[in-house]
């Protein structure tokens, strides 16, 4: 089998694997002879969906929408794709429609899913809280429907190409931690998508301007910016740093820091709009129940892209349908007008705020539903003042980072992405927003020309994507990025046992923040005992605060600042030694595809241990 990422396909694929939306894009692998490579352009595919029963269109936006149908909820053939006449499930535009009338039968967010820390995601735990009568699947499988309707879209319309056969970049967001990206492949595998390679998606947005600007990109940037790429979709919000240098006389791009994984995007502000409706209907005297709360909520959704996309437009109808046997007469309505989208989105997600603000934190009840760990602030420029105050780290490019006298990242340009940004009040009021922080702390504000112009914000990262499997093929601009948190290893500390009471646990670093794609490192002047010939639990740490740890220091005290991954149980082949603790050392190496790997090394060299970073299932060689 071809490895992951080797990338001798003919053809490269983009996927964004969203929230919201998924898309596709693709371009031609470059051979050696390829001289014109840069008039290759990334296409946007389209993806067959059912949109209606028994109608099939193509789109360029699959919805992240995967509906489990009941016995009775369509006729026989209504579902019917050119190849599968009778699914049992169904993803897409239809299925987004149809879970607004039957929520408790639709799972949505399934890549926020993969993230969640808090359950078991190989788990059927999806639709989350749905009445026992409806089949459950895992964040996995969900996951892998969305991808494997993908891939049969594109096999349909390739003259019998398999996306299998192809070098396939599928884009993550840049928070994921490691057991998020290794889930993330399974479900890429199952289905059917072996040779990959995991791309942030904030990284594609900023390739995809690249590509859209062609050799002008290095006109409009220069030695010394400070690019944020803010990426804010259906249902996260992502923030990247990426920084311009020169390296033997070009222009050098890498990024420097990465935020927090936040639950908080455009569906937040649909539903807030929902609500505003409700009131006023309530208010009226309508009885508004949780099916029409649904309805409203699609609405709110079609009149805020209308209102932002017209500026003209002074106010969009909502009409909602009654319940019962009189749905006509039943039939509400009411208005969304400009003035709402003012003071529910734009003053309530993008407040202006200063610059040393914190998203607030709500007091928390003593028992919680379990379930996506959604942003309990929902201002977006609160949660962008703490990223721009995080610390740089020792990456490579962390000293190019221009920071104002409080320490906080002054960006030079602004890069918006995900279809929330396709407002032009919302980046209005982002920008002004930073200019506010940045006047605060002495440097100019942004004008026009700082603010880079992407097309096809809600593509962007599809076509990202196939434009950055081309420069991994030498034909194109790389951005160096490296691993944008720090791994440890938990050590068991060497102390006198005490009753009732486990050993301590140290924490050796790794992997340090910053560490590149490709490289390996040795963990200096230490050795460990390794246990082999018996289970043994292997425990891993990551932290996206702590960026300054060196490798091989160890840690003792991290608080908060620390959070523990799943642990690894396995026991090591012992090889015919009669010991079961082995003195080797350690040497961490980052692969191309960003698989986290840990050599054992024996003192003699003899033999030596492999561990990879995965989950509940994890890959574990030995050998010489």
């Amino acid at each position: 089998m071809t490895p992951p990422g080797t990338g001798h396909g003919e053809l490269i694929v983009g996927i964004d694997l969203g929230t919201t939306n998924c898309a596709l894009a693709q371009v031609g692998a470059p051979g050696d002879d390829d001289r014109d490579a840069s008039e290759l352009r990334p296409e946007v595919q389209p993806v067959a969906q059912v949109v209606n029963p028994g109608e099939v269109a193509e789109r360029h936006l699959l919805p992240s929408f995967l509906y489990l149908p009941g016995d009775l909820d369509f006729a026989k053939g209504a579902l019917a794709l050119p190849w599968d006449p009778s699914p049992s499930r169904l993803v897409g535009e239809l299925a987004r429609a149809r879970g607004a009338e039957v929520p408790g039968r639709v799972v949505t967010s399934s890549k926020s899913w993969l993230s969640h820390a808090g359950v078991d995601r190989t788990a059927a735990i999806l639709p989350w809280q749905a009445p026992e009568d409806v089949p459950k699947v895992s964040p996995v499988q969900a996951s892998a429907a969305l991808l494997e309707h993908l891939r049969h879209a594109w096999e349909q319309r390739s003259d019998g190409r398999r996306l299998a056969d192809q070098d396939v970049v599928l884009t993550v967001p840049a928070s994921f931690d490691e057991d998020a990206r290794e889930l993330t492949r399974r479900a890429a595998a199952q289905a059917g998508l072996e040779r990959l390679t995991l791309l942030e998606e904030p990284q594609a947005a900023f390739y995809a301007w690249i590509e859209s600007q062609g050799d002008a990109w290095r006109k409009r940037v220069r030695v010394g910016d400070l690019v944020l790429v803010c990426d804010i979709g259906g249902g996260t919000s992502d923030f990247t740093l990426i920084t311009v240098a020169e390296e033997e006389g070009e222009l050098r791009l890498e990024r420097v820091a990465v935020g927090d994984h936040i639950l908080l995007g455009g569906d937040n502000m649909d539903l807030a709009l929902a609500r505003l409706l409700q009131q006023r209907l309530e208010a009226e005297g309508h009885r508004i129940d949780t099916w029409q709360l649904h309805a409203l909520w699609h609405q709110a959704r079609v009149g805020k892209e209308r209102l932002f996309t017209d500026p003209n437009l002074p106010a969009h109808e909502v009409v909602v349908r009654g319940r019962g046997t009189r749905l006509v007469g039943g039939t509400i309505k009411t208005m969304l007008a400009r003035e709402d989208l003012d003071r529910v989105v734009v003053d309530g997600f993008f407040p202006p705020v200063p610059r040393d603000a914190e998203p607030a934190r709500q007091r928390r009840v003593g028992f919680q539903e379990l379930g996506l760990a959604y942003a309990a602030d929902a201002a977006v420029t609160r949660h962008l003042a703490r990223f721009l105050n995080q610390p740089a780290g020792h990456a490579a490019g962390a000293g190019l980072v221009r920071r104002g006298p409080s320490g906080m990242a002054c960006p030079t340009r602004v890069l918006f992405n995900g279809g929330v940004m396709k407002a032009a009040p919302l980046r209005r009021r982002l920008v002004s927003v930073v200019n506010d922080w940045l006047e605060a702390e002495g440097f100019a504000p942004l004008g026009e020309a700082e603010v880079l112009d992407a097309a096809d914000l809600d593509l962007a990262v599809a076509r990202g994507a196939a434009y950055y499997g081309r420069a991994r093929r030498g034909r194109g601009v790389r951005i160096r990025a490296g691993v944008p948190r720090t791994y440890y290893m938990g050590i068991e500390s060497a102390m006198p046992s005490v009753p009732g009471f486990a050993a301590p646990m140290k924490a050796l670093t790794v992997v340090p923040f910053g560490m590149e794609e490709g490289t390996e490192e040795r963990i200096p002047n230490r050795e460990f005992g390794l246990v082999v010939g018996e289970p043994a639990e292997f425990r891993f740490l990551s932290s996206v605060v702590r960026k300054d740890d060196p490798i091989g220091s160890l840690i003792e005290d991290w608080g908060d600042e620390v959070e523990e991954l799943s642990p690894l149980e396995v026991e090591l082949d012992l090889g015919g030694r009669e010991q079961t603790v082995v003195p080797v050392r350690l040497l961490s190496r980052i692969t191309e595809v960003g698989t986290l790997e840990l050599w054992c090394v024996a003192r003699d060299g003899s033999e030596r241990w492999k561990l990879e970073l995965n989950v509940r299932s994890p890959r574990l060689e030995a050998g010489a």
